[in-house]
């Protein structure tokens, strides 16, 4: 003879809820990392162009001279 198991079918309806209740948990969790990472891979792609942009300026023997802010203040300042 083999054993029955001794979950009723209301513990079983339980557990497989609470399962489901996980998975959905998880499933939505996943959801909010993937938008996560697509968010920071944007953000990394647009400060790895400025970066190149910033060395290629740099670089650059003809680009002028930066200028310097306190050289357009007036004389009385």
């Amino acid at each position: 003879m083999t054993p029955t198991p001794s979950h009723a079918p209301d513990d079983t309806t339980q557990r497989l809820t609470a399962l489901e209740i996980k998975a959905s948990f998880a499933e939505d969790l996943l959801d909010k990392l993937d938008q996560i990472v697509i968010r920071q891979q944007t953000q990394i792609n647009a400060l790895t162009s400025e970066v190149l942009h910033l060395r290629q300026h740099a670089a650059d023997p003809q680009a002028p001279a930066q200028r310097n802010l306190r050289d357009d203040l007036p004389p009385h300042y």
